[in-house]
């Protein structure tokens, strides 16, 4: 099947290699010319385990191509994926223009009949503006084609993105149309061997659907990290607590791990937009409202225990900070908690050496010369004052702990995402600060 994909980047990117890797003809449609320039030649400009080799392979086969020219793109697909950027606006809600303007271009340009699928996240209502915006195209051109409007969410992990999308748990189709739903299905057909994936429903309950399940999945990152807090006052242990809750099937333990609160683009931005959508219909969002606000107070939970534990201050620290992305697998920095850290350990006068697998790239233009970026996780920790982890890559899980003790000056480690064990750390003679977990005190004996 012909398929175009306007926007290259994660969705867009991944929806469209995956296609193509299935037999599709599949051309991505991206306004920037330097982005469409690397592509083409094979440079993928995100950081996604697995993207870049399917981009070379379906290129190199002729199933894939990128273009700056919306005609082309227009003209060469029966089914049009809309997987542009919709970023938050200051006022929380989403911002359709991409979405609109690709909408606009298709029914000034379109010849013959197309579905057109709404790919990216946006708010509740959005596929009847888009359907508006065709239609009025086509009229303002005195035309008349055959054209459907389907909202079909993404549910892609940054990290995991190829992965969700080759092996899905669902397939959600929103869509009116008995004729575009059966388009759909068959070009979803190789991913799924079971009928029972797809689940169809109203554009409406699609767009819906997709802000729910992301919701759903910030409040119980909240949640358990409202429950940390509580532990740390109490001298309980979450991790304790989480596989006690954990193992009731009504609970599950997915997305159930306390930490430094949660990032990207996905779930700061949709619970602001589903809060905009809300308040303007005089909808109460207490609880949404709740989940935004624990997540933004913990992302500064590492600097209070930091201030706790050098009491005179931070100012002429060093603070060695491990992980910058929000996740690992990606290179992605947006609403990072490590943001917060930096910003605040600068303020306070403390001085950051950090190191991240992938993201040094992204973290120099965020950071500029404020902070040093280091090549390797132990030239991080020389000469510093104290360790913080902020993103559960695997290379930092098991270090040579020996190494770091005697190359910090201060045997002290501030983590965000639970990895070590407190009595094993104390046993090693460190004194380990993590989320809702006891601090036990240093081993004398490991000093000896």
């Amino acid at each position: 099947m012909n398929i175009t994909i306007f926007g290259a980047g994660y969705v867009g990117l991944v929806t469209g290699g995956c296609f193509a890797e299935m037999g599709n003809s599949v051309v991505c449609v991206e306004v920037d010319a330097e982005r469409v320039a690397g592509l083409q030649a094979g440079r993928t400009p995100i950081f996604e385990p697995g993207l870049d080799t399917l981009i070379r392979t379906n290129l190199a086969a002729e199933r894939m191509r990128f273009t700056t020219s919306t005609e082309e793109g227009i003209e060469h697909g029966r089914v049009l994926f809309i997987a542009v950027g919709t970023p938050a606006q200051e006022d929380g809600s989403a911002d359709l223009n991409a979405v609109l303007a690709v909408a606009n271009q298709v029914g000034r340009r379109m010849k013959t009949a197309k579905i057109i699928v709404d790919k990216s996240t946006v708010p509740v209502g959005t596929a009847d503006q888009v359907r508006a915006t065709v239609a009025a195209a086509l009229q303002e051109r005195g035309l008349s084609l055959d054209f459907d409007v389907v909202a079909n969410p993404e549910f892609l992990k940054e990290g995991a993105a190829v992965n969700d999308f080759m092996r899905p748990d669902r397939i959600i189709i929103g869509a009116s149309r008995d004729d575009s739903r059966a388009i759909l299905e068959r070009l979803y057909e190789p991913f799924v061997r079971n009928r029972d994936k797809f689940v169809h429903m109203s554009e409406r309950s699609a767009e819906l659907a997709k802000y729910a399940a992301n919701a759903m999945l910030a409040a119980r990152i909240s949640l358990v990290n409202e429950l940390a807090g509580i532990a740390d006052q109490v001298g309980a242990d979450i991790e304790a607590v989480r596989r006690g809750i954990g193992r009731d099937p009504r609970i599950g333990t997915h997305f159930l791990y306390a930490g430094a609160g949660y990032g990207g683009t996905c779930f700061p931005k949709d619970i602001k937009a589903l809060i905009h959508t809300a308040d303007s219909l005089g909808v109460a969002t207490q609880m949404l409202q709740a989940v935004e606000a624990v997540n933004g107070r913990q992302k500064g939970v590492l600097v209070r225990k930091m201030q706790r534990h050098y009491g005179s201050g931070l100012a002429g620290k060093t603070l060695a900070l491990w992980g910058l992305a929000f996740k690992p697998n990606t290179d992605d920095m947006r609403e990072a908690p490590s943001l917060v850290v930096v910003e605040a350990l600068l303020d306070a006068g403390a001085k950051v050496q950090a190191y991240d697998p992938v993201a040094s790239p992204a973290a120099e233009g965020v950071f500029g010369g404020k902070v040093k970026l280091c090549r390797t996780r132990y030239e991080a920790v020389a000469d510093a004052d104290g360790l913080v982890i902020l993103t559960e890559w695997n290379e930092f899980r098991t270090p040579n702990f020996q190494r770091l003790r005697t190359t910090m000056k201060e045997p002290v480690i501030f983590d965000g995402r639970n990895l070590y064990d407190p009595a094993y750390l104390a046993g090693l003679g460190f004194v380990y600060h993590s989320i809702g977990r006891p601090a036990l005190p240093a081993s004398k004996l490991a000093h000896g």
